[in-house]
């Protein structure tokens, strides 16, 4: 009996002997305790909770290597792979899991506007429910802080650059032609349609090392990814008719919309400042063609429209008028693939290919524009880990340019040019922990047309004040190639530069939003010629210069006042240029000092109406008024424009749409035209440049048939 006893005793003492004891605390990356993360050996079933004051403590039988894992809710999960002996009295400190939503992001010169962004100024529906937008994704976002209102030309010009110094893309890839053409005071609209983008990317300087051949501003417009169901949309407008479709299947899907516009009988209804010819006339189609695979997806995007008008403008140095056409051809195509090629390897692929057609007449000059372009891209991405990140890549730009002019006296006359780049990119992202960021790349880019190398280094740092809070700052270097207006005439030059440097404060609350930003650019090499404007016999260099600094702020609150969201936006810019024709530094004619915007929306759910508002106001623009001597001597009044819609829910896939843009009929001035010769008197006469209207009404009927019978073009509108 006495053997046995000795024979179990010896047993458990084995058993004992055996056991190991795996203990330690859990801190955070300061070395404060947390309280219930979750202490294991991975694969087995030993663990335990770690207590108020960090520690854990548990035993196990496993021997030889094991692997230690801890994680906690908000850190990132820690594993150690050593002998479980070494696993005692040791000390873990979590890092903040930089993959949460309250992680700090570089937003210096960005706005954001989509679902999945974890800091939107505006959701994809804003962009066109936006009153004065009218519709066009351009016009919304000129209600952003940053942009200069410029209303008889209808393009993007931010933060004192001229209108060509924004570029546009597709899924990533270059739009060569995003606008209409349009002719003098009567402002041109975007191309594409606003319902195939659910992501919109607003930079308004310090962008990425990806994107090249914009002095100021990038605009990166992402198509669906997958639509949600089948479904039919149909337009009828004062305007024209619309029609949109979308097809699903198991791994494709595709949606295509058509629209006509004719604005001859609203010109015959309510006639505008214009002798109108032939008014505004024009088909457009657009298609969107996804397939997913395995690890990625393939798009198709294609757009066509076509169009022209003609008219007689007053014009105070031609009393019969000044006769102008159009008419215009544009086709877009634009293919990308995006996808994984290993767990940490991605891959993009994309390519555009623009072919543009102008034929113009002025008076009796006939002008023939041919563009073709071309830009291809390859782009690939390491993730090394949450907290490093690695993308690079290249691409390449052709565009091949051709002009043939021919005037009452002059026989037909060839000009144009061949605008080669190829560029590659480097940029990585260091996330440090969740309130410190860094972003730095390079680009480097190669012009075969001036056989320029330049290279442009860019960083970005963003830093976390607050649970809601934090900092950005932001540096660049950004080069552009002159636009076709010189480079037809003039090659032997040189790739026009800018460097940024920007300063940003951010702050988003519960369905509040608020940032300020200083910015301060520095232009170099821009180019001057000698003449009224640029021609065939003008001189041109690259001496011109230019500065501008300013404050942009922003304010959007949607949770204050029930079923109202607004937002505010002001931009106070200083600058000045010595550019082009310019005989000296001044405020160009673009440029307003002051820019305020005031967007509201309100639900009436009595009504099942949203009703809509926009105020727009901007300081007056410089112009020169020879009477008085001097260079852009003169500012225009203020502007200001009020604008309404209503949208009524008839049924519930059943819309009336109405909207009146500067309803209260303002009389705004864009500026002066003076005579090219002084009177009797030796002064120079002159006649204010107003809007082709002062006001546009728009209605529309919308009706949308789909799969769920509850779908509506309401974020359409």
């Amino acid at each position: 009996m006495k053997s046995l006893t000795n024979l179990f005793f010896l047993y458990f003492v084995l058993i004992g002997y055996s056991q190991t004891t795996v203990s330690g605390i859990v801190t955070d990356s300061k070395g404060n305790p947390l309280e219930g993360a979750n202490v294991y050996l991975d694969g087995t079933y030993d663990g335990a909770t770690s207590q108020v004051d960090g520690s854990f403590s548990f035993q196990t039988e496993e021997t030889g290597q094991q692997i230690l894992t801890v994680s906690f809710l908000a850190y990132e999960t820690y594993q150690q792979a050593d002998d479980v002996k070494t696993f005692t009295n040791i000390t873990i400190k979590l890092r903040d899991d930089v993959n949460s939503l309250d992680t700090v992001v570089i937003s210096a010169g960005t706005f954001e506007a989509g679902d999945n962004s974890k800091v939107s100024v505006l959701k994809p529906l804003d962009v066109v429910t936006t009153a004065s937008a009218m519709g066009d994704f351009v016009g919304a976002l000129q209600t952003l802080p940053g942009t200069s209102t410029v209303a008889e030309d209808g393009r993007l010009f931010v933060r004192g650059g001229d209108a060509n110094e924004t570029q546009i893309f597709i899924d990533g890839i270059r739009v060569f032609t995003p606008y209409t053409p349009t002719t003098n005071n009567v402002p041109t609209r975007g191309r594409y349609s606003p319902f195939l983008f659910d992501g919109i990317t607003f930079s308004t300087g310090g962008y990425s090392a990806e994107f090249g051949q914009a002095l100021s501003s990038v605009l990166l417009l992402n198509t669906i990814e997958e639509p949600d169901q089948e479904k039919t949309d149909i337009g009828i407008m004062s305007v024209g008719a619309a029609l949109g479709h979308t097809e699903k299947w198991k791994k494709s899907s595709l949606s295509v919309n058509g629209s006509y516009i004719n604005l001859a009988p609203y010109i015959a209804l309510f006639p505008d400042r214009n002798d109108w010819d032939k008014p505004f006339y024009g088909g457009s189609g657009e298609a969107v063609f996804r397939r997913k695979f395995n690890s990625g997806m393939l798009k198709l995007y294609t757009a066509f429209d076509a169009g022209g008008f003609a008219l007689t403008q007053e014009d105070i140095n031609y009393p019969e008028g000044v006769y102008y056409k159009l008419n215009n051809n544009n086709l877009y195509f634009n293919g990308s693939y995006r996808g994984m090629l290993t767990d940490t390897w991605s891959i993009f692929g994309g390519m555009s290919y623009t072919y543009a057609k102008n034929d113009f007449q002025f008076i009796s000059d006939d002008i023939k524009d041919t563009e073709n372009s071309i830009h291809a891209k390859l782009k690939f991405k390491r993730r090394f880990s949450s907290r490093f990140k690695l993308n690079f890549g290249a691409e390449y730009f052709a565009t091949d340019f051709n002009e043939k002019y021919k005037g009452q006296n002059i026989n037909t006359v060839s000009y144009g040019y061949n605008n080669n780049i190829a560029a590659a990119f480097a940029e990585a992202d260091f996330i440090f922990s969740k309130k410190l960021a860094l972003k730095a790349g390079v680009r480097s880019e190669y012009s075969e047309i001036f056989k320029q190398l330049t290279l442009a280094p860019r960083i970005s740092f963003a830093y976390k004040t607050g649970q809601n809070s934090q900092v950005s700052l932001a540096f660049g270097n950004f080069y552009q190639n002159p636009n076709s207006a010189v480079l037809k005439f003039e090659q032997d030059l040189e790739a026009e530069s800018t460097t940024h440097y920007i300063l940003n404060y951010q702050l988003n609350g519960d369905g509040k939003i608020f940032r300020a930003e200083a910015y301060y650019k520095d232009y170099h090499n821009l180019v001057k010629y000698d003449t009224d404007f640029a021609s065939f016999n003008s001189q041109y260099n690259n001496s011109g210069s230019a500065y501008a600094t300013g404050l942009d702020l922003f304010w959007r609150d949607n949770k204050s006042i029930k079923n109202i969201d607004y937002w505010i936006s002001y931009s106070l810019l200083d600058t000045e240029r010595d550019y082009q024709n310019y005989p000296q530094a001044a405020r160009p004619s673009f440029a307003n000092t002051h820019n305020l915007s005031v967007v509201g929306k309100y639900w009436i759910d009595g009504w099942k109406s949203q009703l809509g508002i926009s105020y727009t106001f901007a300081s007056g623009r410089s112009y020169t008024d020879p009477n008085l001597g001097g260079f852009l001597n003169q500012k225009t009044k203020n502007y200001n424009s009020i604008s309404m819609n209503w949208a009524y829910l008839i049924t519930q896939q059943k819309i009336l749409y109405v909207s009146v843009n500067n309803v209260l009929g303002t009389q705004n001035i864009n500026g002066y035209q003076f005579a090219n010769t002084p009177n009797s008197t030796g002064l120079y006469e002159s006649r204010a440049l107003k809007p082709a209207a002062d006001s546009f009404f728009f209605i529309g009927f919308f009706w949308t048939i789909s799969e769920n019978k509850t779908d509506n073009q309401l974020d359409n509108l």
